[in-house]
């Protein structure tokens, strides 16, 4: 079986394969900086410690999403249902923790389940009938949201302390356990796309999906596997969802798909997939969020807001289409 060919099969050595990629990290953290500064010097309020606790311990579920969002935009697939997905998850979580009286840790693991079943239903769809990724997503965007509208009753669902406890800070370091558990996910699907066989084949079928084909690869299990960790990772999304609020909401990750594109674009991973690295994505998600914040606390009102983070994410958009562009000369010279 003929493996897709790797930088380190045309002769470079780790630091020159490793340099576009620190280039790109520090362009993301530059950007970060200067997003900073620019709050600070606007308002009196924004460069202290509460607000950076605050601001990364409402993100836990946005950076699992990217995660898993990442990995099937490297596939050259999209999927548009995670917010669906979590809001079903954490939908059955309160059903079995509140109606069931299951312990907390079955309900969790059934919140995981639904969302890894929905990732599983998307692949299986888009690679048994050759259906685009957009629409079988858009379709499990409305099934999952029917789904938490009827599992929930369309109401919320107060699930109790025990369960806030993962999103509540923890002592001296005012980050949240959910926090934690999000970054060490960050750094485990890093190690997944750039360190294994599987994340090989991801970026070789995001790359040229028929010539993985032709080398004797079945692209159609790698693609499943994709969208069922996309699930999976919305599915514990709704679980730091229902640790934050303490409570489960069928309205909740709505819009929240198109953050995680957004958050994935900005940090550099191609729409037009085979390109991408979820630590970057991350300090994408960093990025919207620093900019979010930043906007509320100098009183930006919400059609502002949103002005400006859509501007800001179709800058990133036309910087991805110039570097397709460079990248495909590049390859012809």
């Amino acid at each position: 079986m003929l493996k897709p060919p790797t930088a380190a099969d045309r002769g470079d050595s780790p630091a020159v394969r490793s340099l576009p990629r620190i280039a790109e990290y520090l362009g993301l953290m530059a950007v970060l900086v200067l997003l900073v500064a620019l709050f600070s010097a606007l308002s009196a309020h924004f460069f202290s410690r509460i607000t950076f606790t605050t601001l990364a311990n409402q993100i836990p579920s946005l950076t699992v999403i990217a995660v898993g969002m990442t990995l099937v935009l490297i596939a050259a697939g999209i999927d548009l249902s995670v917010g669906s997905v979590m809001a079903l998850g954490s939908a059955v979580l309160a059903l079995a923790r509140v109606e069931w009286q299951l312990p907390l840790s079955v309900a969790v693991a059934l919140c995981l389940a639904v969302g890894l079943l929905a990732g599983l239903a998307n692949g299986f769809i888009t690679v048994r009938w050759a259906v685009p990724s957009f629409i079988v997503t858009l379709g499990m965007l409305e099934v999952a949201r029917g789904g938490a509208y009827l599992v929930s009753e369309s109401r919320s669902v107060f699930v109790g302390a025990a369960m806030g406890r993962v999103g509540m800070p923890l002592p001296v370091i005012g980050l949240s356990p959910a926090f934690i558990l999000a970054v060490l996910v960050v750094f485990a699907g890093e190690v997944l796309l750039s360190k294994t066989i599987l994340g090989r084949y991801i970026v070789a079928i995001g790359t040229n999906r028929e010539a993985v084909r032709l080398s004797g690869i079945d692209p159609r299990p790698v693609v499943v596997s994709v969208f069922a960790l996309s699930g999976l990772l919305a599915g514990l999304g709704g679980v730091f969802h229902v640790a934050y609020l303490e409570s489960a909401d069928p309205n909740s990750g709505i819009g929240l798909e198109l953050s995680a594109i957004a958050a994935v674009v900005i940090g550099g991973t191609s729409l037009m997939g085979g390109r991408g690295s979820v630590v970057s994505s991350f300090l994408g998600v960093l990025i919207i969020a620093v900019l979010q914040t930043g906007l509320a606390q100098i009183g930006a009102t919400e059609p502002a807001k949103r002005i400006v983070t859509g501007a800001v994410i179709v800058a990133a958009v036309i910087l991805d289409a110039y570097r397709h562009t460079l990248g495909n000369r590049r390859e012809h010279d």
